[in-house]
């Protein structure tokens, strides 16, 4: 097991992580009057300055090469890269519009839409719970078409493209901060054509504006790259399942920051409608709890069993489970 101390450090970072996602709503407005495409490539430039700097501060270059030898997951990378933007893109004008509720919704029900991916192209079965989950999801869009007069195709979008995201980024096999490097690094020679030809046309506002508005859309980088750190020194601390509660964090402080901060209408249809999704989400998280500690005990009992030809490796791996590694 691991020492307590290091189970709470990695709660910080996992709350840290998940908290600043789900706070990052307030940061975008900052940026206007720009664009949410010149925010999406300022975003892209500056993401990869900011990795590469963490990267050769950490001497981390040794993915690289194998990585160019490989063109099944260069194509992967190139997935990535185009998913999400596509999520980045909507995310930022989503937020300006007035959309931070849809956008947080998206998020919600990006779980739903992974396991729809994993049934239609990977062939898992699911068990009844996950139907049931999956089932009252789809009802939940139902009541909030009738709710905003229109399929939420924001959430849609952001829930599709995330989930497309991490299947391809899954097949990729790189770290965080190493998949974040090679996604912007696909992206950034686009981005920075795209803003030097907004300087030429005389429609750039970057220096345009005062150097506090050059600093923030700079610091575009920093707001991308700090989460995913905390995230990644969080993962290595404590257990999936305590990861898999806290992502629920940031697409709820979107929507807190959406009624309260912004100010945006709810009405009855719509808190219906989230209701359903968030009673999908509950079954869901009792289903993967559940499976978990069968699976442990059933890993111990191996272990301890007399009759049991669990060997050192298979032993150490129940440690592994228990200690949230595995």
């Amino acid at each position: 097991m691991q020492p307590q101390n290091e189970q709470r450090t990695g709660l910080v970072f996992g709350v840290l992580a998940y908290g600043l996602w789900g706070l990052i709503p307030v940061f975008w407005p900052l940026l206007e009057p720009s664009g949410a495409v010149e925010i999406l490539a300022h975003r892209m430039v500056w993401s990869l300055v900011v990795v590469a700097a963490f990267l050769a501060v950490r001497r981390r270059w040794s993915w690289i090469r194998p990585l160019l030898r490989e063109p099944r997951r260069l194509a992967m990378v190139g997935v990535c890269a185009v998913t999400i933007s596509l999520n980045w893109g909507f995310y930022i004008w989503s937020v300006n519009s007035g959309r931070v509720v849809e956008a947080s919704l998206g998020y919600f029900i990006n779980p739903l839409i992974t396991i729809v991916f994993g049934v239609v192209l990977l062939k898992e079965r699911l068990r009844a719970v996950q139907w049931a989950a999956v089932g009252i999801g789809a009802v939940a869009v139902g009541v909030l078409t009738v709710g905003y007069g229109r399929l939420p195709w924001v959430a849609l979008v952001l829930a599709f493209s995330f989930a497309t995201y991490g299947l391809a980024k899954k097949k990729v096999g790189l770290g965080g901060i190493e998949s974040l490097a090679a996604e912007t690094g696909v992206q950034f020679l686009p981005a920075l054509g795209f803003l030097f030809f907004l300087g030429a046309r005389g429609d750039a506002t970057f220096g345009a504006h005062g150097a506090t508005h050059a600093l923030l859309l700079a610091s575009c980088g920093l707001v991308t790259a700090i989460p995913l750190v905390c995230f990644g020194a969080a993962a290595i601390r404590i257990p999936l399942s305590t990861i898999g509660l806290l992502q629920y964090l940031a697409p709820a402080f979107q929507f807190l920051l959406g009624i309260t901060w912004f100010h945006e209408a709810m009405p009855a249809e719509r808190w219906a409608g989230f209701a359903l999704v968030w009673l999908a989400l509950t079954l869901l998280t009792w289903d993967a709890l559940h499976t978990a500690r069968r699976s442990r005990a059933a890993l111990r009992a191996a272990a301890v069993s007399p009759r049991s030809t669990a060997t050192a490796p298979e032993a150490a791996a129940v440690d592994a489970v228990d200690a949230g590694k595995a």
